[in-house]
């Protein structure tokens, strides 16, 4: 095995100063996330609500205060000023004799349309879903219904409409995740609303009465699953002057590696309907990320035009196994704020992700990796803490005379002799994350399995972005063009890590591995 005996002194010698930060017992414990969003306790599900308003971030969730298995949902909520570090605010919706408050969205009526804005100050509004679970037992068909909610006080206390539900459903089971915007274009409010197998939209002046306005997505795209937590947004084709809209749907059952996963449709919207590019048998199912842990993200509403960007966040769990993953006293977790981009690539519009910008001042030490060739394994770090990041450049030149590897990447192991392992397959062309031996399997078999993401490589350099947690990996390849986010739950902590290669050599051009600071 070869060794890279400088990078073993540099961490060893790091480790020994960095056990003085302070932090709540409650993130102390196995599994827990040290950079990214969970509950102190108990349950959590999809990211709702959504708003930026007077230097705050509000991330409002999914949440059962009662136990760590999905019940009756309320709305919990959490604030910051960067993204990045978070302060855990009451529960700000409960649910009702309407029902429980299942997912929805929110913004801020800065022009009182709603009139429900006070001397002066802009209500925030939160559209929400009433699931009426006793008539759901029932057997009835129609349980579901949008209803608002409105705070005068940054969303630090909330008021339910006195006229709730603000929309009948017209008879379907699924009927929910209004996703809302102003439509500056034609002055007013624009609804995306799942509606069991496609989108409805709606529209309406003042978010109290609503019209409908078209619907889209019977036939095209993915339909295993059931259709949920539609978002559409407007944004800019990265360096041209073209703007395109893009429609995020989720669905659970169908994701490309099983399971929960989200869609994405690129097209135009003129405030009445949503007009994809290609024809309907033409239109492409694209993926937000390949992973098997990446479902209901949404992005922000009432960002500046001067930040200018989409940030989306999205639930870091599977329906799978999301009630059965191994955590103590607390369940679920959301991948870091990512910067969506637009790009017209491979004759098609794709969307790319990349961490935000916030996300850099979590770096406290890093260490430049000198390029060198490499066949079979090395060990990089033999004893670390997560969470870290490292950032890979690979040589993938034509080697067809240079023996060049089949398989290459990183793994991550402890001394239990579990791992996990993310790389690239160049046989199938297949980015991949392997955690057949990472630890904890689900009772159904549908953890323990080898991910993967379809690229074909076609340049002469290839880079890995891994941000790796207590028990999470986002990993952003090829400029944040291919994306994988996944769970993992080892026996004991992986601390260690190796490349590898199997079938020939690569060659690193590049590399740094930075110790993470944790926010919690």
């Amino acid at each position: 095995m070869m060794r890279n005996y400088f990078l073993l002194f540099f961490f060893a010698a790091l480790i020994s100063g960095c056990g003085n930060v302070k932090q709540d017992d409650l993130y102390k414990k196995q599994h827990r996330p040290q950079i990214h969003f969970s509950p102190k306790e108990n349950w959590m599900n999809d990211p709702n609500g959504l708003v930026y308003y007077q230097g705050e971030y509000h991330l409002f969730y999914q949440y059962n205060p009662d136990s760590t298995v999905w019940g009756p949902m309320h709305w919990g909520h959490a604030i910051s000023e960067d993204l990045i570090h978070w302060e855990h605010l009451p529960v700000a919706l409960k649910p009702d004799s309407l029902g429980y408050i299942f997912s929805g969205s929110a913004v801020v009526d800065h022009n009182n349309t709603s009139g429900l804005g006070r001397e002066g100050v802009s209500p925030m509004i939160a559209i929400f879903t009433y699931h009426n679970q006793k008539k759901a037992d029932a057997g009835e068909l129609v349980f579901q219904n949008p209803g608002i909610a409105y705070s005068l006080d940054k969303g630090r206390s909330w008021e339910k409409y006195s006229d709730n539900p603000v929309l009948e459903n017209p008879g379907f089971i699924d009927f929910r995740d209004p996703k809302v915007f102003w439509h500056a274009a034609t002055d007013k409010w624009i609804m995306s609303l799942a509606a069991g197998d496609h989108i409805r939209f709606y529209s309406s002046s003042n978010m109290l009465k609503w019209n409908f306005e078209s619907e889209f997505g019977l036939g095209v795209g993915s339909h295993i699953g059931v259709w949920e937590c539609p978002d559409l947004f407007s944004v800019s084709v990265s360096e041209t002057d073209e703007k395109k809209w893009v429609l995020l749907v989720s669905v659970n059952e169908g994701a490309p590696n099983g399971g929960s996963g989200t869609q994405y449709f690129v097209g135009d919207f003129d405030g009445e309907s949503f007009d994809p590019v290609g024809e309907d048998e033409d239109v492409k199912t694209k993926w937000v990320d390949y992973g098997k842990d990446n479902y209901a993200g949404v992005t922000w509403s009432g960002i500046t035009e001067n930040d200018g960007r989409r940030v989306f966040m999205g639930w870091m769990n599977n329906w799978q196994y999301a009630e059965q993953i191994p955590t103590d006293g607390w369940r679920g977790a959301f991948t870091l704020p990512r910067e969506l981009e637009l790009v017209n690539s491979y004759g098609d519009y794709l969307l790319k992700s990349q961490p935000v910008s916030e996300y850099d001042q979590l770096r406290k030490d890093s260490q430049k990796i000198a390029g060198f060739a490499m066949e079979g394994e090395m060990e990089v770090v033999d004893r670390q803490e997560l969470p870290l990041e490292l950032k890979l450049t690979f040589d993938v030149r034509d080697h067809s005379s240079m023996n060049f590897a089949e398989k290459f990447g990183v793994r991550l192991l402890n001394d239990k002799g579990e791992s996990l392992a993310i790389g690239y397959n160049n046989v199938d062309k297949l980015f991949f994350v392997d955690r057949r031996n990472a630890g904890w399997d689900s009772s159904e078999n549908n953890f323990s399995q080898i991910n993967y993401a379809p690229y074909i490589l076609n340049q002469t350099k290839l880079d890995f972005h891994l941000i790796i947690d207590k028990s999470s990996v986002e990993m952003f390849a090829v400029d944040g063009l291919v994306t994988m986010t996944e769970r993992f739950f080892p026996s004991q902590d992986f601390s260690k890590i190796e490349f590898f290669t199997e079938g020939g050599r690569i060659e690193i051009i590049e590399g740094e591995l930075s110790l993470l600071e944790r926010v919690w």
